[in-house]
């Protein structure tokens, strides 16, 4: 860590400047600037809290690291290998775990409406709630799915129950085409993106609960470096990751950055809306594809002619929305979209291998200028049972990046991520390994999500 500043700094600044980089809260280049800009009298966890680059949080537990270093070797700060380990971000409060949730009484809302069941669901922090015909009602908690103690449902109760959510015109659409998505939304009860659906025993519903507030990048335990993500006034930035995974959250909570950060026009597509964002900075339009636009490629052509600077793509599923959100970063619009990839390299080729073979050179040049990188994600249940923890891998675009997808090499990106620390880059098994280095994750848990799962075996 070099100085640049008249101010030499400290000991403490220098360990707290190692610890900050490991935990990839900042670039090397952030940190150089930083330390430049030191007065006497300043120290280093103020500076970059002041800059935004730090949470207060983060800076709390550094500073306690550095402090418990320094004080059992004091020249740590000099030379000595510092600690380099967050300690593990504390479970939500009142969490349980599946199995104290399997063990719950649920009889007691047998035959009542389903929004009392939601209210419970969304009580005990589940994300996701099942009313299935022949099973008693399921949650998923923590990210595993756990049956309740209540009565089997019968086709009857589920047919009742379904129906009492939808209007007259809503279940002669569901009866119709055998499925059925909306967002179920009460003042009392939240809002839930709801699947309703037809199968061999009656019929189904399953609820996704949607927060009732837009958390932050800390509060998701997401690095400070995708708040650069928000920066950019043209490009498409991607969101990928499993069914599950925290992709919305994750783009919600870069909207409400760009939201409150800049004076633009954000036009968001969605199949149904989730999150809602009350305009802040920013003058906020939502379309629901079905309900106030055909498609999401006829929302997104029509988007371009609202004078839009940001453009949110709920989930960009076929090659016209695909075709459509490439040209909207060709001509100098923000496209934050998500797809069902598992990491940058495949998030890549999924976008181009979608178009004709004879279209993919061009393709190929146009992603590789449009291109403003990828957050691919997945959730790993914490070791404690109480929580998930999200494991990221980040790619930004840089000269290099773009020059192997223009070349047809993305299987050389990885080498990119992994050499490109400086940048914020990260591949997802070192994330996995960070989180289970500091206690958070189990090592089956990091062998089973791992790309590499050999190398956890070690």
């Amino acid at each position: 860590m070099s100085e640049q500043s008249g101010v030499r700094p400290s000991p403490a600044d220098q360990l707290f400047g190692k610890i900050a980089l490991k935990n990839n809260l900042l670039t090397e280049d952030q940190l150089r600037q930083s330390i430049a800009e030191l007065s006497a009298g300043s120290d280093l966890a103020s500076t970059l809290v002041a800059k935004g680059l730090v949470s207060e949080k983060h800076a709390t537990a550094i500073r306690q690291k550095v402090e418990e270093r320094l004080a059992e070797e004091p020249a740590a700060g000099e030379g000595g290998e510092a600690e380099e380990r967050l300690p593990p971000a504390p479970p939500r409060e009142g969490a349980i775990t599946p199995e104290q949730v399997a063990q719950q009484e649920w009889s007691d809302l047998a035959g009542k409406p389903l929004g009392e069941y939601l209210v419970r669901a969304r009580k005990i922090g589940a994300s996701d709630f099942h009313f299935q015909t022949d099973s008693p009602p399921m949650v998923r908690i923590h990210g595993k799915l756990v049956r309740v103690r209540h009565p089997v449902l019968t086709p009857e109760m589920t047919e009742r129950a379904i129906r009492s959510l939808l209007t007259e015109e809503e279940w002669k659409e569901a009866s119709e085409h055998l499925d059925f998505d909306f967002c179920y939304e009460r003042e009392t009860h939240g809002r839930y993106r709801t699947n309703v659906f037809r199968q061999r025993k009656g019929w189904d519903v399953v609820f996704r609960l949607i927060p009732a507030k837009i958390s932050t990048l800390e509060e998701l335990h997401l690095p400070d470096v995708l708040r650069q993500f928000t920066q950019y006034n043209q490009g498409i930035v991607l969101v990928t990751g499993p069914a599950g995974s925290g992709k919305s959250s994750t783009m919600a909570a870069l909207i409400d950055i760009i939201n409150e950060d800049r004076h633009d026009h954000i036009v968001t597509v969605e199949d149904p809306i989730e999150f809602v964002f009350p305009s802040k900075n920013c003058n906020v339009n939502q379309r629901h594809v079905r309900r106030h636009t055909a498609s999401f490629a006829t929302a997104l052509r029509s988007a371009m002619r609202a004078d839009p600077d940001v453009i949110m793509v709920g989930e960009m599923r076929d090659l016209e929305t695909i075709s459509m959100a490439i040209t909207a970063a060709e001509t100098g619009h923000l496209v934050i979209g998500t797809l069902h990839t598992t990491n940058a390299v495949r998030s890549i080729d999924r976008i181009i291998d979608v178009f004709p073979p004879r279209e993919q050179e061009q393709i190929r040049a146009m992603v590789s200028e449009s291109m403003r990188g990828v957050i691919s994600q997945q959730l790993i249940t914490r070791a404690d049972g109480l929580g998930v923890e999200p494991a990221l891998e980040i790619m930004f675009s840089t000269p290099a990046v773009a020059n192997l997808i223009r070349e047809s090499r993305t299987y050389q990106l990885l080498s990119v991520l992994q050499t490109g620390k400086k940048q914020g880059m990260t591949t997802m098994d070192d994330s996995i390994r960070g989180l289970l280095n500091r206690g958070l994750i189990t090592r089956e848990a990091a062998i089973f999500h791992a790309e590499d799962p050999e190398s956890f075996r070690k």
